[in-house]
């Protein structure tokens, strides 16, 4: 396994959700950090304050200019993806200048000798599936522009880590919650809402869902980079999720019960996106057996979502 502490990490998107959970796994295995940060990022007071953590002022379109001052790092994490709103998520020019600005991260890791790069995918490259399993091995038929570039990216990244020998892990996170998340995801609304005895306009909420919490989900990638040790060039998928596969009226019911029922739930009201109520039934194999059979998620959905209330249902527009 690799010991993380000394290693030098680039890492993106730190200011994002989960990118700065991660920044802050990564400082407390005494890892060094360089974090290539927008200058204009309304989030940069959320970065970690570590003599260990470096900001790096830059944009995807900047990248190389901005990790200029590295001769060398250990591994590449490229969290950072623009245009993931509902206004440019089916975007064709927003997500394709996403797939150049990452290429671009990967030829910079490259450059810097990294034994390892990872980066975020996610769920929706699998598209719509007849029963809502998601399985690494799985053809892919993502339905919108977003989902069509995350698996482009990943495809020629592939290609190219597997000529340079180089480990790539495309990590596909699922529906990932916690304190810090988009103020719009439906366990944030409902953590925010259902307190102050407001009514959540929902969907029939009737197909299968899956929810992890921030803290696993963070942990899971420190968990792959440490046994990526002996997997030197290998490249793959690996969804990251968890593994309480339920009925999403399961989920809100039992946000609504650990909120005192308070609040009113309203199903059926609310306007579904592009893809419509689809099942996600997400296998998580190939995470336990990148970490050698040793992953465990630590937090179940009831103490995740006891924390958000505990914390006040901050999001990261606050």
């Amino acid at each position: 396994m690799i010991n993380l502490a000394g290693k030098r990490v680039v890492l993106t998107g730190a200011t994002g959700f989960i990118g700065r959970n991660v920044a802050g796994r990564l400082l407390e295995e005494g890892a060094e950090v360089y974090a290539l940060v927008r200058p204009e990022s309304r989030q940069k007071a959320l970065l970690p304050v570590h003599e260990n953590f470096h900001v790096l002022p830059g944009t995807l379109d900047t990248v190389s200019d901005s990790l200029r001052m590295l001769d060398e790092a250990d591994g590449f994490l490229h969290f950072a993806w623009g245009g993931v709103n509902r206004e440019e998520i089916d975007s064709p020019a927003v997500q394709s200048a996403n797939v150049t600005g990452s290429l671009q991260c990967l030829k910079e890791a490259r450059r810097l000798n990294c034994g390892i790069f990872m980066d975020a995918g996610s769920r929706v490259e699998y598209g719509i599936t007849s029963d809502g399993v998601m399985e690494e091995s799985m053809e892919c038929h993502p339905v919108n522009a977003y989902g069509k570039a995350k698996l482009e990216f990943y495809r020629k990244a592939a290609e190219l880590c597997g000529n340079w020998g180089m480990t790539y892990y495309h990590l596909r996170f699922f529906s990932v919650y916690g304190s810090g998340d988009h103020p719009w995801s439906i366990i944030s609304t409902l953590t925010r809402e259902l307190p102050e005895g407001n009514t959540v306009s929902l969907s029939a909420c009737r197909h299968r869902w899956n929810f992890m919490d921030i803290s696993d989900a963070s942990r899971a990638v420190i968990e792959l980079y440490r046994h990526s040790g002996g997997r030197a060039g290998q490249v793959r998928a690996v969804n990251v999720a968890s593994t309480d596969t339920r009925v999403l009226k399961e989920f809100v019911e039992e946000i609504h019960e650990l909120c005192g029922g308070k609040g009113s739930l309203e199903y059926g009201t609310f306007v579904q996106a592009k893809e419509g109520a689809l099942s996600i039934c997400p296998k998580t194999e190939v995470l336990r057996q990148l970490t050698d059979g040793t992953w465990t998620e630590t937090t179940t959905f009831s103490q995740g979502i006891q924390r958000m209330l505990e914390d006040g249902g901050r999001d990261e527009e606050d």
